[in-house]
């Protein structure tokens, strides 16, 4: 079995994420003060987090905030950012730059409600599922290749360590695991992959990881926290094993959801 750990971030806030104005993929707004500082603290928080992937949107506001965690974080500052177009918002089309309230009206002029309307120009949910589907298998078989090459890596990054740094700030929270990992007998990590996304993008993927994958919870979790929409830079763990045969479905363990520990020093002003 391989077994390997996912940390999803969102993106910092912009001005028009603020304003409740749609971004989707054609409005590339950067982040405004209150989102670089965001992403500071978020690597603040995971700056002994050793990973050894590092995935991003690229889009301008996911750039920026991959950007302001590695510059905090004290093992992966000079790791390359792989930047995947799989990892976009969903498109909105004709709605993107136009506020939600005109989206919601779009949608019910047109007998629908949100988020299952999809504007014309836009994707709709089963489009994105399958960019995250796309994405995700194609991980676990980077991972997996990986894998078979442990011995030459392990000497520069042992994965007990990488569980380690994990296991430090990851056991504590309201909406974390009571414990990371419980059963002495289960692999060690042979990955640590940060991944850095979008809003209805995320909870596109960690839906497919609760209904299609039946993702293990944190017993303070409720599946309808696990389908709400992140905050800005809430972070979220999964560990993912999988069996070397693709026919076999992955097993994901939701460690920590949508966690926001590390914007409570932030002022009120940001």
């Amino acid at each position: 079995m391989t077994r390997f750990a996912l940390t999803v971030v969102r993106h910092g806030q912009t001005r028009l994420n603020k304003e409740k104005v749609i971004q989707g993929q054609g409005v590339d707004e950067p982040l405004s003060e209150t989102g670089f500082k965001q992403a500071a603290a978020a690597g603040i928080f995971l700056n002994n987090v050793k990973f050894t992937h590092v995935f991003s949107s690229d889009l301008m506001r996911t750039k920026q905030t991959v950007h302001g965690i590695l510059e905090k974080n004290k093992c992966c500052q000079d790791m390359t950012v792989k930047f995947d177009s799989r990892l976009r918002e969903r498109k909105y089309g004709v709605a993107e730059g136009k506020g939600l309230s005109e989206l919601r009206a779009m949608a019910k002029e047109a007998g629908e409600e949100c988020p299952g309307f999809t504007p014309p120009g836009g994707e709709t949910l089963d489009q994105v599922k399958m960019r995250g589907i796309d994405f995700f298998e194609f991980l676990c078989q980077l991972i997996w290749k990986e894998a078979d090459k442990k011995e030459h890596c392990s000497l520069e990054t042992p994965s007990n360590c990488l569980e380690t740094s994990l296991a430090e700030i990851f056991p504590l929270g309201k909406n974390c695991a009571s414990k990371f990992n419980s059963d002495s007998s289960t692999p060690e990590l042979v990955a640590s992959v940060l991944v850095v996304s979008h809003g209805a993008y995320m909870k596109s993927l960690f839906g497919y990881f609760l209904n299609d994958l039946e993702c293990s919870l944190p017993e303070t979790l409720s599946k309808s926290e696990l389908t709400a929409v992140s905050a800005n830079t809430g972070i979220s763990l999964f560990i993912i094993n999988f069996e070397k045969e693709r026919e076999a479905k992955p097993t994901v363990q939701c460690v920590c959801m949508n966690l926001l520990d590390h914007l409570r020093e932030m002022t009120e002003t940001c």
